[in-house]
């Protein structure tokens, strides 16, 4: 089957899913089935781009990595604003990969509704509208015959998602913990080796893993909003990163992170959530672990969950050095699921 693909969002993890899929287009034709095109490109500062009959790929990526803008691609005139392009947009797939908005989702929400409601696939990785619109996106995937899917929102490419669909039938889940910020570990961990928070911030924003304004990781609200989107998807109950009210690493000294060391401990930013009735009591916040925990191994930008079922006391995920790659592999797998 053929599958028009529209992106929305054209930053590090887009352009690696556009790379990723030219590189498996021959895979997938011959073992899935599988053929597409790009009808439709959206970028956050380097303009739109639309073609019904296919847009040069391989151009796009030469001309975002040169900091050109992509317009020039488009066959037909491009709309003012992405919600508008996504509406004008011919496709059968969206990959939406706009900024997180933990507040409120948008206007990744409003994509991914605009998708769904033309009968779009809509897949993401984007943390915000799962947490802030999961119920009203699955009904509406339903009512259209169409496929929500969001993989790459916590732990990029590892299955948390689907191993919970399928590989773990009639499986309560009870409660999870876990690492699953890669920047505040990977802080955590250069500050071991006596570098100051700020010189371990610096780092991270050198290899890319921190942004510019790094708030967002190591005060605790990414990992928060990936503890509200597996709470409310994998236990039904809706919460949101300000229901679990993180607590993040800036108040970590070197002399504690050196003392806990002397102790054989370490610190790590740990994510906790558990069922209680009808509610969940969720955290994120430093807590020293020793080598008898599971968390004590979890190094660099490596994450880690465990999860607490009825039938399974503890199952563990570990996902070693991600990137933008792995993310990309994350959409590619959901495409591939909903497709099938």
């Amino acid at each position: 089957m053929h599958h028009q693909l529209v992106l929305v969002g054209f930053g590090n993890v887009g352009q690696a899913l556009v790379r990723l899929l030219l590189r498996k287009r021959e895979q997938l034709a011959r073992e899935r089935g599988l053929t597409f095109s790009f009808t439709g490109i959206a970028t956050g500062r380097h303009g739109m781009a639309i073609d019904p009959n296919g847009l040069d790929a391989e151009k796009a990526l030469a001309l975002a990595a040169a900091g050109q803008s992509i317009s020039s691609l488009s066959s037909v005139p491009v709309p003012a604003d992405s919600l508008a392009f996504v509406q004008a947009c011919p496709g059968t797939v969206l990959f939406e990969n706009s900024p997180v908005n933990r507040f409120t989702g948008q206007p990744a929400l409003d994509h991914l509704k605009a998708a769904l409601s033309k009968g779009m696939h809509a897949i993401t990785a984007n943390k915000g509208p799962v947490v802030h619109g999961y119920r009203e996106l699955k009904a509406l995937a339903a009512e259209n015959h169409c496929r929500f899917m969001f993989e790459s929102t916590v732990m990029d490419g590892a299955p948390i998602f689907s191993l919970f669909r399928e590989p773990l039938p009639c499986a309560d889940l009870l409660g999870f913990h876990g690492i699953l910020n890669s920047c505040t570990n990977l802080i955590l961990t250069r500050m071991e080796t006596g570098e100051t928070f700020e010189e371990a911030v610096r780092y991270a924003q050198s290899v890319g893993i921190a942004e510019t304004d790094p708030s967002a990781d190591v005060d605790g609200w990414d990992a928060a909003i990936k503890v509200a989107a597996l709470s409310t998807v994998l236990m039904g109950i809706p919460l949101t990163p300000q229901q679990v009210n993180p607590q993040g690493i800036s108040g970590l000294s070197v002399e504690q992170v050196a003392a806990a060391k002397r102790e054989g401990k370490r610190w790590k930013l740990v994510c906790r959530a558990r069922r209680e009735g009808d509610s969940i009591t969720a955290s994120v916040q430093p807590e020293m672990v020793g080598p008898d925990s599971p968390l004590y191994c979890i190094n660099g930008t490596s994450s880690y969950v465990q999860f607490a079922l009825d039938v399974l006391p503890g199952l563990g995920v570990v996902e070693n050095d991600p990137g933008p790659e792995t993310t990309a592999f994350g959409l590619l797998a959901d495409f591939i699921n909903a497709a099938a």
